[in-house]
């Protein structure tokens, strides 16, 4: 199960259910991939297919809707 956390632009924001305990949020868009962790701070783990362009665009997305995405990890993962 992914579910989506939210779409901005080309991108989907979401989780992989039961990948690991850290908490993170994968990115999916037409041109590649990338996940984020959110903790300890926000930070690139892993990427394929992206430009540095979009990754700085992403990082930024993420920064700016932290709060939601802790949110929607929150609900999710207590579940």
């Amino acid at each position: 199960m992914s579910p989506t956390v939210f779409r901005e632009g080309p991108f989907r924001f979401l989780f992989f259910s039961r990948e690991e305990p850290r908490r993170h949020v994968h990115v999916l868009s037409p041109d590649g991939e990338a996940k984020y962790w959110i903790e300890p701070s926000i930070e690139l783990a892993v990427s394929k297919g992206l430009s540095a362009v979009d990754l700085k665009r992403i990082q930024k997305i993420v920064q700016n809707r932290k709060k939601e995405i802790d949110d929607a990890w929150n609900h999710h993962f207590s579940n």
